[in-house]
C-alpha cells in the first residue's frame, strides 16, 4: 500500500473511464498529488489501448503489449484506487457513481472520460455481426483472433470511408495480404476531411495495396457473411470493420447534465452543466470551441483537467483550456509509411512514418516508464538493525504482511494448552474447534494489511479469507464480527469507505449463510481490515488424518504473494494483476463442499504458502509428501515475476521455516511454493480411487485445482521433483 498521508483525506475525486486525458492526469497527480485527495479511477479493464497504435497494430508492426496504456500501474503510481467495472450511471443528487456488481462510489468531484463507440446499434444485424472500431480493445481483441486464423481469402469490409476507416483498411491489407479488403462510404466521396495533396496521397496508397472504397454505399443492416447496404446490394465479408459512426454511452442523458448530440457539452474549463463534473476527450463536447474527435485533444486537455480538478477539490482558481484550430495529421498507410495533411501539402513517405512512430512511442514511454517515487531517506542517528528490518522494498500487504513462521512458533510456544473441557483445540490448528452441546463450533480470525486501495474490493477478499479457516475443517460459516482500522480522514470519507467494505463484505458472508453482525472500528496510519468468524460441523475436519497413498489435491494456482508485490513496485502487468485478484475474489465455499466429504485432512494455503502449510499438515498426520512441481497450477504471470527477481517481503522467512525439511530443485517455480497466499486455495489429502471424481467435480465448479502429489510414510518431510 502507498504510505498512510500525513494529513487527513477530506474529498474524493473520482475518473470515470481510462482514457487518454485521465491516464495522464495519473501520471501527474503522482508527481504532484494533492493532500487531502482520495483519487479513484473507474475502467472495466486493467488496460487501455491506445488509439494512435491501433492501426499499426492492426498492420503488425506493435505488439499488443506495445499498445495498452497500464492503468494498473499509472494508479499504483498515482496512489490511487483502479475499480474494475464499467459505471452505468450518475445519482448528481446523492453524488453517488453506479458501477454494477458492487456498491455505488461516492465522489465530491469527478470527471468522464469513458471515450465512444462505433456501434450502430439501430441497424438490424450490426451488434452480431460488425466488430466498431471502438471500444479500441474490444476491437483489438476481436481482430488478433481473426488475422492469428483467417479464412482461405478472407474478405474484410470496412463501413466508413473517413481517416479512421480507410487507415485500418490500409493496416489489415498490409497484415493479411491474400485478403480482399473494400471501404463502403454512405456519401458521393471518401476522405472528405483531408486536404487534396493527403487525399490523393492516400488513395494511391490504397490502390498499391489493392483497397477498394465503394462510395454511395450506406449501410442499412448486416447479416452472417455479409452487409446489407442501400439499394438493395449485398456485399460478402469475414470480418466487417464499423468506423461511420460516433456513438456516445447510453446512460448519458439519465444524469440531467447539459448534452450536445449525446455528448457532455463543457466549457472551457472542462467543466459540465454541473460544476462537479467534469468531461474530456471523445466524450466532451467543447462548447466554446467545437472540435473533431481526435486523441490530440484529449492529450492536450490533461494539464487543463489535472489543474481544474485539483482546484475543484481545494477551492483554486480554474484555467481555460483553449484548443488549437487544427493539428498535423499523420496517417499511417499500412507499411511503415504515413501521409501528413496539414495546409493541404502533399507530404508523403516513410519519414513520416518515422517521425509518427517517435510521437506515439514519446507518449507510450511517458505513461510506461513511470519515475520512482524516491525512499524517505533514515535519520542520521538511528538503532542498530533497523536497515535490515526495512529490506530492499517497502512491507507487502495481505498475507505477505504476517510474522514469520519461526517466530510465530516461539511466540505461541509458551502459551498454555486449553484448561476449558469444551475448547477441544489449542493452537496450531486452522481454526479452535468448540464444543456447544450437540453441535461443534469452530472460531477463527483473520486480520490482514490492505493490499488494494479499493475498499469493496478488500472487504470481499478479507471476507472469503477469512472463512476460510473454516471451509478448510469441512465447517460452515456462520457468524462474523468485523475489525477496521482506518488511516485518518473525515468522517464523511470514513464512512463511505466502511459502507463500501461492510457491503461487499456481508454479500460474501451472506452468500455462505454466514451473518455479518457488527465489529469494531478505529483510526490509524493505514487501512487494515480483519473478521472473525464461527462456524459449525458435525465433525470437524483437521490435519491430522493423512494417510500414505493418499493424494493431494490443491484447488487455486498459486502466485498472490509476487503478483501483489510486484504490483507494489509498479513491475506486474495489469492484467496479472486482475487475473490475481479476481482468483482471491473467488468463493472456496463448494470447493469445501466437495471435498470435505472425502478428504482424510484439509488445510488453506495462505501467508505461510503451499510448502509451508503442507508440512504442517504433514507433521500433525506423521507422514511426508511428494510434489509433482509441473503440476501445480499458477496464475498466469507469476512464474514471469518470480523469474525476474520479484517477491513477497515474506518469501525469506517461509523459506527459512521449511529449512532442513523439505528438498526441492532451486528454480522460481520452487520458489512459489513458498510465495504467501492471500485467499489462497484449499489443500486436501484425498484417497486415490476418489480423487478423479473429485476433480472433476472440482472442474465443473469452476476451479482451477489439480492433482499436485501424494503422501507418503513419515517422518514429516517434503520431496519436491
Amino acid at each position: 500500500m502507498h504510505a498512510a498521508p500525513a494529513l487527513p483525506l477530506t474529498r474524493d475525486i473520482v475518473l470515470i473511464g481510462g482514457g487518454h486525458t485521465h491516464a495522464l492526469v495519473l501520471r501527474m497527480w503522482g508527481m504532484n498529488p494533492l493532500p487531502g485527495v482520495r483519487l479513484t479511477m473507474i475502467n472495466p479493464t486493467p488496460s487501455a489501448a491506445y488509439s494512435g497504435m491501433l492501426p499499426g497494430h492492426v498492420a503488425g508492426h506493435y505488439t499488443r503489449d506495445e499498445l495498452q496504456l497500464d492503468l494498473v500501474k499509472l494508479a499504483r503510481h498515482a496512489g490511487a484506487r483502479l475499480v474494475l467495472g464499467r459505471a452505468t450511471g450518475i445519482d448528481r443528487a446523492r453524488r453517488l457513481i453506479e458501477v454494477p456488481g458492487r456498491a455505488p462510489i461516492a465522489y465530491d468531484v469527478a470527471s468522464i472520460d469513458i471515450g465512444i463507440t462505433a456501434e450502430m446499434p439501430q441497424l438490424p444485424g450490426f451488434l452480431d455481426h460488425v466488430v466498431p472500431a471502438k471500444p479500441l480493445d474490444a476491437f483489438a481483441d476481436a481482430w488478433d483472433a481473426f488475422a492469428a486464423n483467417p479464412p482461405e481469402s478472407p474478405k474484410i469490409a470496412v463501413v466508413g470511408g473517413g481517416v479512421a476507416g480507410v487507415e485500418l483498411a490500409m493496416a489489415c491489407a498490409h497484415r493479411l495480404p491474400q485478403a480482399q479488403v473494400t471501404v463502403y462510404e454512405a456519401a458521393p466521396e471518401a476522405l472528405r476531411a483531408l486536404g487534396t495533396g493527403a487525399r490523393n496521397a492516400m488513395l494511391e496508397h490504397c490502390a498499391r495495396l489493392g483497397v477498394t472504397i465503394e462510395t454511395d454505399a450506406a449501410l442499412i443492416g448486416a447479416e452472417k457473411g455479409r452487409l446489407l447496404l442501400e439499394g438493395g446490394r449485398t456485399a460478402e465479408a469475414n470480418f466487417i470493420i464499423g468506423t461511420g459512426a460516433t456513438k456516445p454511452a447510453d446512460w448519458l442523458p439519465e444524469t440531467g447534465l447539459d448534452l450536445t448530440d449525446g455528448f457532455v457539452t463543457v466549457g472551457p474549463t472542462l467543466q459540465s452543466s454541473d460544476p462537479a463534473i467534469f468531461a474530456a476527450g471523445d466524450i466532451a463536447h467543447l462548447s466554446h470551441a467545437p472540435r473533431p474527435k481526435a486523441g490530440v485533444y484529449a492529450v492536450r486537455e490533461a494539464k487543463p483537467l489535472f489543474a481544474n480538478l485539483r482546484a475543484a477539490a481545494s477551492g483554486g482558481v480554474m484555467k481555460s483550456y483553449q484548443p488549437q484550430r487544427d493539428y498535423l495529421k499523420l496517417i499511417s498507410t499500412g507499411g511503415k509509411q504515413a501521409v501528413a495533411d496539414k495546409w493541404g501539402l502533399p507530404l508523403n513517405g516513410a519519414w513520416l512514418w518515422r517521425w509518427k512512430d517517435h510521437i506515439d512511442r514519446k507518449f507510450m514511454a511517458k505513461v510506461h516508464d513511470l519515475p520512482a517515487m524516491p525512499t524517505p531517506p533514515l535519520p542520521r542517528e538511528h538503532a542498530q538493525g533497523i536497515a535490515e528490518v526495512l529490506g530492499s522494498k517497502p512491507m507487502c500487504g495481505g498475507c505477505g504482511a504476517k510474522l514469520g513462521g519461526q517466530a510465530l512458533r516461539e511466540a505461541l510456544s509458551d502459551l498454555p494448552a486449553p484448561a476449558r473441557a469444551d475448547v477441544l483445540s489449542g493452537p496450531g490448528d486452522d481454526a479452535a474447534v468448540l464444543s456447544c452441546g450437540a453441535q461443534t463450533q469452530v472460531f477463527t480470525t483473520d486480520h490482514v494489511r490492505a493490499f488494494t486501495e479499493d475498499p469493496w474490493l478488500l472487504g470481499r477478499i478479507v471476507a472469503l479469507h477469512a472463512m476460510s479457516d473454516a471451509w478448510a475443517m469441512g465447517a460452515a460459516p456462520q457468524a462474523a464480527l468485523a475489525q477496521v482500522t482506518l488511516p485518518r480522514q473525515s468522517e464523511e470519507l470514513g464512512a463511505r469507505a466502511l459502507r463500501e467494505m461492510l457491503s461487499a463484505a456481508s454479500e460474501a458472508f451472506r452468500d455462505a449463510g454466514c451473518d455479518l453482525v457488527g465489529g469494531h472500528t478505529s483510526m490509524g496510519a493505514e487501512l487494515t481490515l480483519g473478521f472473525t468468524v464461527t462456524g459449525l460441523a458435525e465433525r470437524p475436519l483437521g490435519q491430522d488424518g493423512a494417510k500414505p497413498g493418499e493424494v493431494l489435491i490443491l484447488t487455486k494456482p498459486l502466485g498472490t504473494g509476487v503478483i501483489l508485490a510486484a504490483e507494489m513496485a509498479k513491475h506486474a502487468p495489469g492484467g496479472v494483476v486482475a487475473g490475481a485478484l479476481e482468483s482471491m475474489g473467488r468463493s472456496s465455499a463448494e470447493a469445501s463442499t466437495i471435498l470435505a466429504p472425502v478428504a482424510s485432512a484439509m488445510t488453506d494455503v495462505t501467508g505461510f504458502g503451499l510448502a509451508g502449510h503442507l508440512l504442517g499438515l504433514c507433521e500433525a498426520s506423521d507422514v511426508s509428501a511428494e510434489l509433482n512441481l509441473a503440476a501445480i497450477p499458477l496464475l498466469d504471470g507469476a512464474e514471469a515475476l518470480a523469474e525476474a527477481g520479484e517477491h513477497s517481503t515474506l518469501l525469506p522467512q517461509n523459506i527459512a521455516n521449511c529449512a532442513g525439511r523439505m528438498t526441492a530443485p532451486p528454480c522460481p517455480r520452487t520458489e512459489l511454493l513458498h510465495d504467501p497466499q492471500t485467499s489462497g486455495g484449499l489443500l486436501a489429502s484425498v484417497p486415490e480411487a476418489q480423487a478423479a471424481e473429485v476433480l472433476a467435480k472440482l472442474e465443473t465448479a469452476g476451479y482451477r485445482a489439480a492433482q499436485i502429489g501424494v503422501i507418503a510414510e513419515g517422518p514429516a518431510f517434503l520431496r519436491v521433483r
